[in-house]
């Protein structure tokens, strides 16, 4: 690991030139960050951490399988680690919307990984390709068996845009398509961001000249950061508000409600944010499952039940499931992926075999835990679980997933619980951004301030403290 020190206060100054006051002041808004920073040069000491031992293999280098390498590595007095990852680049991922916004760029969201690993930790470049849990084991792309005693999965999803028929990923940036999450961590790079900045200049240009027709989609499955299809929505339109333009925004969602996971940010979006706008139609229950680029029509399907006659014997009516589908016009269309567990987990024994959660990681909802594999753990967006497929999860997962192994290491019974942990910093508009903190039982605001109001400070607090937060704290263990 880097030798270089640490230091996170001219960090946050650098970032944007916020004097030291303000830094300060930012500071003071946060326990979180305060505990954490009082704590940074405090790792477990040699005196408290477990001799516990064991080969653990952690398979993928982002957020999570890092977030897991670090902490396990300062709770274990002689860690045996193999990290296997093939991303020699490290990308901020929840700075994508900020590039999209302008106000980051790619530098501003890319590291070296090999700054994050010590040296002791055994790093294999190369991805599993089979996961072999009956004989605890994996197999790399390159043919190369790796055995364990405990196994820590942090593959994260991947993005299925060829699963919308019409479109493949060299398509996006053309034609008036974007979508912010193209990227690709292997390769370092992470065009969604720039590409989407583009796509909302293109959209200021056209705006001057007449009124675009603009739609943003979100799928019908689990995605990674489930705000961000409405942060592009907002932004983009208030890029144009600022300079007196307007569009015809539609919001295309397979969803029933705009954040049903916090009924009053639910209220909060549809009476108050939106109507801020006055030109943003809803779309529920609409997925988009087909586009034609030289046309420019996107096609859904929509889903949806009607009443059917009264059933006199069971007292009461029918329902009638029913399906539509409905093409659009668009000029500018910002399309999120249909996503989905990496192929090595979904075709394993690892997955979820049935239901809502199939090919995805089977671990228990609280302990994190697998199921039937009680070596195996997993961190992160690969979690098959109700909650919890962004980078603040994966913070609350680590945690909660290295006591938990650590106790099975030690022939203990795992006993902490993860509770669904999830934030959402919803981009209303530029300098405004409501937090939503929630988890498995509703809201679970960390401050005592309403979780639907969009405040100034929180856009502050995710421009200028979280990223120096997630450089030199998350990625290090320390929060």
């Amino acid at each position: 690991m880097s030798e270089k020190k640490i230091d996170f206060m001219d960090e946050v100054i650098n970032e944007k030139g916020l004097s030291r006051r303000d830094a300060l002041k930012l500071m003071g808004i946060s326990p979180i960050a305060a505990t954490a920073l009082l704590s940074a040069g405090g790792e477990v000491t040699q005196a408290q951490a477990s001799g516990a031992k064991g080969k653990i293999v952690i398979v993928g280098g982002g957020a999570g399988g890092i977030m897991a390498m670090a902490r396990l590595h300062s709770a274990l007095s002689n860690p045996d680690i193999t990290l296997i990852a093939p991303n020699e680049v490290h990308l901020y991922q929840p700075g994508q919307v900020f590039m999209a916004a302008g106000e980051y760029t790619f530098e501003d969201i890319v590291k070296d990984n090999k700054d994050f690993i010590p040296d002791d930790v055994n790093w294999i470049k190369d991805e599993v390709k089979t996961f072999d849990p009956d004989n605890n084991k994996v197999i790399t792309r390159d043919g190369k068996e790796i055995e364990y005693d405990y196994l820590v999965v942090a593959t994260g999803l991947q993005y299925h845009y060829e699963w919308i028929k019409g479109l493949t990923k060299d398509m996006i940036g053309k034609n008036g398509i974007s979508s912010v999450y193209l990227n690709d961590p292997e390769a370092g790079t992470a065009d969604g961001g720039s590409i989407t900045w583009e796509w909302f200049n293109d959209l200021k240009e056209a705006a001057k000249k007449g009124k675009p027709k603009v739609i943003c989609t979100q799928p019908a499955t689990p995605i990674k950061c489930g705000g961000a299809p409405q942060k592009i929505l907002y932004l983009s339109n208030d890029y144009l508000k600022k300079d007196g333009l307007t569009a015809d925004f539609t919001f295309a969602t397979n969803g029933g409600k705009l954040f049903g996971a916090v009924p009053a940010v639910d209220k909060m979006l549809k009476d108050e944010v939106q109507p801020r706008y006055g030109n943003i139609t809803n779309k529920f229950k609409h997925n988009l499952i087909e586009i034609d680029a030289d046309n420019k029509v996107a096609t859904f399907e929509h889903k949806y039940e009607v009443q059917g006659e009264y059933d006199e014997d069971l007292e009461e009516y029918d329902i009638i499931k029913k399906t539509d589908i409905v093409k659009m016009e668009y000029d500018f269309i910002h399309i999120v992926p249909p996503m989905a567990g990496v192929d090595a987990v979904a075709n394993s024994k690892l997955a979820w075999q049935k239901g809502s959660g199939k090919g995805w990681l089977e671990v228990d909802k609280d302990t994190l835990q697998h199921r039937r594999y009680k070596n195996v753990f997993g961190i992160g967006d690969i979690c098959g679980v109700p909650k919890g497929k962004t980078g603040g999860s994966a913070r609350h997962h680590g945690p909660i997933m290295v006591a938990n192994l650590l106790a099975v290491m030690e022939g203990k019974k795992p006993k902490e619980k993860f509770d669904g942990y999830t934030v959402c910093p919803l981009k209303t508009q530029y300098g405004k951004i409501i937090l939503a903190e929630f988890n498995y039982k509703g809201a679970a605001p960390s401050f005592p301030l309403a979780v639907e109001e969009p405040r100034w400070i929180w856009w502050a607090f995710d421009l200028y403290m979280l990223k120096p937060m997630y450089w030199y704290l998350m990625m290090r263990g320390l929060m």
